[in-house]
């Protein structure tokens, strides 16, 4: 087993420090990745005379975008998972092994996305809530959108091994590369081009090529700690079997996204009409912006926890664990009071539509107002899945969504509960509440008190 050579040692110096080095640049590269959904929406929320439908077209054609980071996030946080608990015990060979099949894979399924989505694209917008006012415009961003499958898959799946051999910074700048790339064209063609909604789907494939590109090409120079290799690419069936149940819960957290977004997108069309979905996309947006600084945080803390972890620092994994819960707890009551106190400021981001910004006000209200508990989630989804524990992961993925806001939504706007459109969006503060509160329980029961009782294993 060839031993590890520098690259971060987790084990070392004060956890707060050591997870906020990681973090700070984590989180700035999350809120750039964000842009490029927020730029995309801002810019064509605001064309002239057609933004409101634009912007809901955008919001139909959504669901593609979740389902590619549930690919993405299956081989690239399990394999980053493995490789970061492979480190913690020192076999960089099995690390290196984890990060080359895991771009294989996920080279194999961006091509398999592409050309299944293109040849199914008009049943696929229909399944997510075209309308007739709508589906041109979702039409057009989805069929170029999708073409750069492969490009989003590598850039967002391969970039979280760059963060695990402790290159924050590189890993920021691989996001800032495409974001930026991305906010200087979407002006140009949609504006300057006049490709409108094209214009802004053909400016995401290009920044996210960039990404890609920045990713693979760091990976395979002489600064990486692991270094990715032909070699590395070939297929080791009990790895990628350990990856997938480690990336599960990254899939199915995003994958249960898409599936909520469709029943959201018809649930919204059948009680309200197809503007409502324009106010959900904007929210959605909102929702994504403040969730990242949520994912630079965890995504710092995953592979400190699984590095102490495979070296036997259970109290350091303790820490961990508790900087999660206050540092979330204190960000998510801060998101909760800006949205209560400013919805229209916000939703003005999307739109100058007097009617959209009016139904933005009130459903940013009610789809904000349980924000506080969603820490709660996230530190326990990071910690099932920081500890290879990926079972719980996926269960309480399935049970905060599947369990919970689906039934919501399809129950709550019947006549029975009074709540009309209004129970879409009540559904989502309400499995915040039930879903963390579960998920945070049974992490502090199951794992957080029996750290140490029994020895590490190595995926």
């Amino acid at each position: 087993m060839r031993q590890l050579e520098g690259g971060g040692d987790f084990t070392k110096g004060s956890v707060p420090s050591v997870i906020l080095r990681m973090a700070l640049p984590l989180i700035a590269a999350q809120l750039v990745n964000v842009a490029y959904n927020l730029v995309d929406r801002m810019y064509i929320g605001h064309i002239a005379g057609v933004g409101e439908t634009a912007l809901t077209g955008v919001g139909v054609a959504a669901p593609i975008i979740a389902l590619m980071t549930a690919f993405a996030n299956l081989w690239g946080m399990g394999g980053a998972s493995v490789c970061a608990i492979a480190r913690g015990h020192g076999d960089t060979e099995r690390a290196e092994k984890a990060m080359g099949n895991a771009l294989a894979l996920l080279l194999a399924t961006g091509v398999f996305l592409t050309l299944g989505c293109l040849a199914a694209k008009t049943p696929l917008l229909l399944l997510f809530g075209a309308s007739e006012e709508s589906f041109g415009f979702a039409s057009e961003y989805f069929g170029i959108y999708v073409l750069g499958s492969v490009f989003s898959m590598v850039s967002l799946g391969m970039n979280g091994f760059i963060n695990a051999q402790g290159f924050p910074r590189v890993g920021m700048l691989t996001v800032l590369l495409g974001a930026v790339v991305n906010i200087i064209l979407d002006p140009i063609f949609i504006f300057v081009f006049g490709l409108g909604v094209s214009g802004a789907a053909l400016a995401t494939i290009i920044s996210q090529a960039c990404s890609a590109t920045w990713v693979l090409l760091f990976l395979r120079s002489g600064r990486a700690v692991l270094h990715l290799g032909r070699e590395t690419m070939r297929p080791d069936a009990r790895l990628i079997g350990r990856m997938a149940g480690l990336g599960m819960t990254g899939f199915v957290m995003s994958f249960t996204n898409l599936l909520v977004q469709i029943v959201a997108n018809r649930q919204l069309l059948h009680y309200g009409g197809f503007i409502y979905i324009g106010v959900m996309t904007a929210l959605n947006s909102l929702r994504e912006a403040a969730i990242m600084v949520v994912h630079g945080l965890t995504g710092a803390a995953q592979p400190v926890i699984g590095y102490n972890y495979g070296a036997g620092e259970y109290g350091r994994v303790r820490s961990c664990i508790k900087c999660l819960s206050l540092w979330g707890g204190g960000y998510a009551l801060f998101i909760w009071a800006l949205a209560m106190l400013l919805p229209k400021t916000l939703m003005a981001a999307f739109t100058d539509g007097e009617g959209l910004l009016g139904l933005g006000e009130r459903a940013a209200r009610i789809y904000f107002c349980g924000f506080f508990f969603m820490f709660m989630q996230f530190t326990g989804q990071s910690a099932f899945v920081a500890l290879g524990r990926a079972r719980q992961a996926v269960f309480f993925s399935l049970l905060r969504k599947v369990g919970i806001v689906v039934p919501l939504m399809l129950l709550l706007p019947l006549p029975s509960f009074g709540l009309g459109v209004d129970g879409v969006f009540w559904a989502e503060p309400v499995s915040d509440l039930l879903g963390g509160a579960a998920c945070y329980g049974a992490m502090l029961a199951t794992v957080y008190r029996r750290l140490g009782k029994e020895a590490p294993q190595c995926p």
